[in-house]
């Protein structure tokens, strides 16, 4: 255990230093702009990246500024199990999340799609739904990146065939822009 604890962290560390910073950045503009302008923004993912996309619409909804005055008006697209079932059971699963901005989404709002293989149906029309829609995509991305990865506007991809160490800089991104945004936005 202690080998694969010490293997886990060193992997972790190596791809924490390879971030994107310049696109992280990038992200972090739009984000305040959205807080300021009152834009939208739509975040998904599948597994346990829907669970990430639920944890970072709380942090940015009420982390950043727990007065509310220029929180984020965000929503995680898979956190509504009525809505999820139903589009599933009545469209198919691939639109879940793309028939959901189509309904939802104005032109220059921003989707965040998280996403280990970036090659899961339902990612890629969301992406293609937020390219016909004129919103911004932003894709934080394991593996190769997938089909995501040329879809999105911007993308943050870390090349780690390691769907743990995937999801877990979801979660580091999205707590370094809430940081980021509490810091900005309180100045």
């Amino acid at each position: 255990m202690k080998e694969l604890i010490a293997a886990y962290q060193a992997a972790l560390s190596e791809q924490i230093n390879l971030l994107d910073s310049a696109t992280i950045q990038v992200l972090a503009e739009h984000l305040i702009d959205c807080c300021k302008t009152k834009k939208q923004v739509f975040i998904c993912g599948n597994g346990g990246s829907a669970g990430n996309a639920i944890h970072l619409a709380n942090d940015f909804l009420y982390g950043i500024d727990p007065s509310g005055n220029m929180s984020l008006n965000v929503e995680a697209l898979p956190a509504n199990s009525s809505v999820v079932t139903c589009l599933s059971n009545d469209i198919g699963y691939d639109k879940v999340f793309s028939h959901q901005l189509k309904v939802k989404a104005n032109p220059n709002d921003v989707l965040i799609v998280l996403s280990g293989s970036g090659n899961s149906e339902n990612i890629v029309r969301v992406l293609q739904q937020a390219k016909e829609l004129g919103v911004k995509s932003f894709a934080i991305l394991g593996y190769t990146g997938g089909k995501a990865k040329a879809l999105a506007n911007y993308s943050i991809h870390n090349d780690i065939n390691d769907m743990q160490i995937s999801e877990d800089l979801q979660l580091i991104v999205g707590h370094m822009l809430m940081q980021f945004m509490a810091r900005e936005l309180a100045a």
